[in-house]
């Protein structure tokens, strides 16, 4: 294996400040991991605009849909220790499932079988979010609009509520016969809160945040560290301003009591703190000599695949172009479909704000980059850089 070209990876951290000059986000950071080793590290711009506070290497950022992967290995760990099946249909820790209907041009049908672990973790069980005009986004919206109401209210939605209410909702389809992006990971936030018998954040400090050392890794923000808290930005004709909505049930500014601890979008981190979650994964389970999930179990949640036909259902989304999706995250499985240049068995995901992170087992490698830019996920600088990264390797 070559090593990597460290001089090419100079022009990571100048993609970052030019997009920071050319104001087309706040700022960022991000990192390059080789063997364990960081080889390459960058920051640029402002964590704050109005109050001149620069991006730093402890900045905390919301990673939402980049809280995904951290659930599919919570749920990896419970499935190892033969405590949940993946065909364990949902309605055995969520009862509304048991009755829960699919919504069809002819009218509201009964599911042909129940949802299950497995059509949660592969977003095949029918379950939206609430971005859509269909029957089963709208049935979302009115969860999330609830959601929402209650955030500063004395009785703010708790996971499980959350997860009873999209239960009384509609699928979009059948269970497994197609893929849709949508709340399947909030639903197993909450069967891993029933089945572990504790808060689906408490499991996740427990089994992972504390042992892994990420500190500063949570569903809530203490009052010491709010100072670190990233602002969001959103881009405008006029250019970036803050955004102070609160999307997907997640308080924007992290100063309510969180009760919804969102298996899909509710953790805030640091760059260095999902260092130490990625690098375990790419250990094949292990991190500074402790072992977190085995290496069998490492290799089914980062080297499943789509069926056929569910596949088809993903071509909609230009940036998953090349890939497959399952356990909660990308899979490289054809790169010549893909729209940046990536290496096939590479896995990872994103978030709504921008934060990425692929792990590249053929490279020993790691990609990880935080930002807080709304409706950025995998963009164009995104692509950009691992168009550079890929050259590096």
């Amino acid at each position: 294996m070559k090593a990597i070209e460290l001089k090419r990876l100079d022009r990571l951290g100048e993609l970052l400040e030019e997009s920071v000059y050319a104001g087309q986000i706040a700022g960022g950071n991000l990192c390059v991991l080789h063997k364990g080793d960081e080889v390459y590290y960058a920051e640029a711009g402002y964590a704050d605009i109005a109050g001149g506070k620069k991006i730093t290497k402890d900045s905390i950022f919301r990673l939402y849909s980049m809280t995904k992967p951290i659930t599919s290995a919570a749920v990896m760990l419970l499935l190892e220790r033969g405590v949940l099946d993946l065909l364990d249909p949902i309605s055995k820790y969520i009862r509304t499932f048991a009755k829960i209907r699919v919504a069809t041009p002819e009218g509201d049908v009964l599911t042909n079988r129940q949802v299950t672990v497995r059509d949660c973790l592969s977003m095949t069980s029918g379950l939206v979010y609430n971005c859509d005009p269909d029957p089963a986004s709208r049935d979302t919206a009115i969860v999330y609009e609830e959601l929402d109401k209650r955030l500063y209210s004395d009785a703010p939605m708790t996971t499980m509520e959350v997860a009873l209410k999209l239960g009384q909702g509609r699928l979009a389809f059948q269970p497994g016969e197609g893929w849709r992006y949508g709340t399947s990971a909030d639903i197993l936030g909450a069967v891993v809160e029933a089945v572990a018998g504790i808060s689906f954040g408490s499991f996740l400090k427990r089994e992972f945040f504390e042992p892994l050392n990420m500190v500063d890794t949570d569903f809530r923000l203490d009052a010491s560290k709010r100072d670190r808290l990233t602002t969001v930005y959103e881009t405008t004709k006029d250019g970036l301003i803050e955004y102070h909505g609160n999307h997907l049930g997640i308080c924007n500014h992290m100063d309510a009591e969180i009760c919804f601890e969102s298996g899909g979008a509710g953790l805030v981190s640091t760059i260095v703190d999902y260092q130490h979650f990625t690098q375990m994964l790419l250990n094949g389970g292990t991190y500074q000599g402790r072992t977190y999930l085995a290496p069998a179990t490492v290799t089914y949640m980062t080297g499943c695949r789509l069926e056929s036909y569910q596949q088809g259902m993903m071509r909609g989304w230009e940036s998953l172009a090349g890939y497959s999706y399952t356990n909660l995250m990308r899979v490289l499985t054809n790169p010549s479909f893909a729209v940046m240049n990536g290496f096939v068995g590479e896995y990872g995901w994103d978030g709504w704000l921008g934060p990425y992170f692929a792990n590249i087992p053929t490279k020993e490698t790691t990609f990880l980059m935080m930002l807080q830019l709304k409706d950025s996920g995998t963009f164009t600088l995104t692509r950009k850089m691992r168009n550079v990264l890929a050259a590096a390797l």
